[in-house]
């Protein structure tokens, strides 16, 4: 009799145990965890990104977000990250990697268990199942360029800045720049070629002083990481060289504004990254719906309106919008971020 008990306690435990891991598994389904991993942590960009991540999070009460991220631009340190959030088997990572190639392995692992993989500024990314882009990359570094090449009228010497080699989009602004200015400016000269920065605006600063010892006759700069023209800027206004130099460059409204006041920087462009980390976060959840982003598919959000889908580099596609924006002294104030 009391073996009997024992082998019915012991089938309603297994039953229970079993009901208990279903129950787990649609807990994890219908409440997912997708995790946004930036560049580096506590820069005016990514504190604007995690506005879009939280606001997504709001809007979405059944998904668990945060975002995260090295507390300096370090690819060893993001990998890390991304290493430990494999280990806790998270649903989706959102991440804009600051070296492509060195999270390829990562990422690859995460898909492989399960885990739904979208990037951002990162469309030379294979391991990736969406990658998100605002825009076309090389179309913006040349519209910032036809802006720096008037304020220069076509001529004098310039150069560009990047916030590192490693970070794709960057690069791609700057090299879509150069060969803007090659093609359509032939008295532009171009005489220090993405410099890197480390995405630091004391780098940045420290970079443009250099260049502006060697190159005392300079006339024009254009940046890309968001904190480049700050440095520039800076650098510019400290040697009384307003009006003198042109100096354009992605960057924030709200940092860019005291540098665009006094004339040391004369325009900046970008792309708000709020709504860049909403759009991120919504592709992931479509991703672990099981649904797909479709070429010509209206996201909910400016900019990403009518985004175009195209194959990417591995087995996943590149989604990009029409999402950027060109301020200057004018306009700036419209933008509060």
């Amino acid at each position: 009799m009391k073996i009997k008990r024992l082998s019915v306690a012991l089938t309603a435990c297994a039953l229970a145990a079993g009901m208990a891991a279903v129950a787990a598994v649609a807990y994890a389904a219908e409440n997912p965890t997708i995790v946004t991993v930036v560049k580096v942590t506590g820069i005016s960009w990514f504190n604007r990104m995690d506005e879009g991540v939280k606001q997504f999070g709001k809007d979405n009460p059944n998904v668990a977000v945060y975002q995260t991220g090295p507390g300096r631009a370090d690819a060893a340190q993001q990998l890390k990250i991304i290493d430990d959030l494999i280990a806790k088997k998270v649903s989706a990572i959102a991440v804009v990697p600051y070296d492509p190639p060195t999270l390829e392995p990562a990422l690859k692992k995460a898909m492989d268990r399960g885990i739904k993989v979208v990037t951002h500024e990162a469309d030379n990314e294979k391991n990736t199942m969406v990658d998100v882009e605002a825009f076309d990359n090389s179309a913006y570094g040349a519209a910032l360029n036809d802006r720096l090449a008037s304020c220069m009228h076509d001529d004098g010497k310039w150069a560009t800045m990047v916030g590192s080699l490693g970070s794709r989009s960057q690069v791609q602004w700057a090299n879509g720049g150069i060969d803007n200015a090659k093609k359509k400016f032939p008295k532009m000269q171009l005489v220090e070629t993405n410099l890197e920065t480390n995405n630091d605006g004391e780098r940045a600063y420290e970079v443009a002083k250099e260049v502006l010892r060697k190159h005392p006759d300079i006339k024009g700069f254009q940046g890309s990481s968001s904190l480049d023209v700050i440095g520039i800027g800076r650098a510019v206004e400290e040697a009384g060289l307003q009006g003198k130099i042109c100096v354009y460059g992605t960057g924030l409204p709200t940092e860019a504004g005291k540098y665009l006041e006094s004339g040391a920087i004369n325009g900046i462009a970008f792309w708000d990254p709020k709504l860049a980390g909403l759009a991120m976060n919504k592709i992931a959840k479509m991703l672990i719906d099981g649904k797909t982003v479709e070429d010509g598919a209206n996201l909910g959000l400016p900019g990403y309106e009518k985004v175009t889908v195209s194959k990417g580099p591995g087995k996943g596609v590149i989604v990009r919008g029409q999402g950027w924006v060109s301020v200057d002294k004018s306009n700036y104030k419209q933008y509060n971020f």
